[in-house]
């Protein structure tokens, strides 16, 4: 288990940035990557999952899957901090043993409940990933994210910038945070992905 501590800033528009255009986040950068994310959430029909706050995703990079569970946490002006157990596996099938060291150990031991779970909703996007290091040894992850969540015939933009503390410290990250949000057309986020395709499922429901 690792404690995930990112902030979360909003594009506003639908134009996709050019972060290259920004030399001071150009020097900071150590490292550069692109990666395209497809990543599935699972729950029950009646989300009992996420009235517990816990979610549970399969993802997809390449050739590679991640099996990861996530709990709530803390969000407060954009920042996301939450305990968070991610493991590569071998395939798409969940592994799960390695479920039982999370909270959904319950709902793993508990056949009924389990064979509940379905696929609700999935996000597809392309991922821009920038390594930085910043003052006092901090390294951030920035992640610039465009594409959509998708449940059912339902479909919402997903277009956001994260950065996670690698290491080092949490005012730093909140700084850049702050330069970034003054030099482009961004807000402080406060909703997840899952919390956006939860949104779609419900509205799929009623539709």
């Amino acid at each position: 288990m690792s404690l995930e501590q990112e902030m979360k800033l909003a594009v506003d528009g639908e134009s996709k940035l050019n972060l290259s255009e920004l030399d001071w986040l150009a020097a900071m950068t150590c490292e550069q990557k692109q990666l395209h994310l497809r990543t599935e959430y699972f729950d029950t029909p009646q989300m009992k999952l996420k009235q517990q706050g816990i979610a549970l995703r399969m993802r997809q990079i390449d050739d590679q899957w991640l099996q990861t569970v996530k709990t709530s946490g803390k969000v407060q002006n954009g920042l996301h901090q939450r305990e968070e157990w991610e493991h590569p596996i071998m395939n798409s099938e969940f592994d799960l043993p390695l479920l039982r060291q999370t909270p959904l150990a319950p709902m793993v031991d508990d056949s009924g409940s389990w064979k509940q779970l379905q696929r609700l909703f999935y996000t597809e996007f392309d991922r821009d990933i920038y390594l930085l290091e910043a003052s006092q040894d901090t390294q951030i992850e920035l992640a610039y994210d465009f594409g959509e969540a998708v449940s059912g015939n339902n479909h919402a933009l997903i277009h956001e910038v994260e950065l996670e503390l690698r290491h080092g410290s949490l005012d730093v990250l909140q700084a850049v945070a702050e330069r970034l949000k003054s030099a482009l057309q961004l807000s402080y986020n406060n909703r997840s992905k899952a919390e956006i395709g939860y949104q779609l499922y419900q509205q799929q429901k009623i539709d």
